[in-house]
């Protein structure tokens, strides 16, 4: 069974910052992918930002040149770097891990930016 475990969210004002964890259970090193989704109130879940274990990177459009997806693979988590947060960004985020047909979530954190 595998776990993530969201942390790091909460509120700030627009223009602030945070920084999200997401520890897993065992190693990532054997998730193809690992990636950030939001979900907004009344809205789908959308992608926010995905790393391979090459380290190939990939982000929403919303979010390029504001937030930084990373992996440590000795401590078994990814991040992700929010700069400049804006009220749009309020969401709950939630963490994945794919491997090969199977995908895997946390429960999701909230991050909610004031104006």
């Amino acid at each position: 069974q595998v776990q993530l475990v969201e942390s790091g969210g909460g509120l700030v004002q627009a223009g602030r910052s945070l920084r999200l964890s997401c520890k897993v259970s065992r190693s990532i090193s054997i998730f193809n992918s690992m990636g950030w989704y939001r979900q907004a109130p009344g809205q789908q879940r959308e992608l926010v930002a995905t790393i391979t274990t090459g380290g190939s990177t990939n982000y929403a459009d919303s979010v390029k040149d504001r937030f930084t997806i990373s992996r440590d693979n000795a401590e078994n988590t990814v991040y992700l770097q929010m700069n400049n947060l804006k009220p749009e960004d309020t969401a709950v985020y939630y963490c994945n891990a794919d491997r090969m047909s199977f995908r895997y979530w946390g429960q999701g954190t909230q991050v909610t930016v004031s104006s």
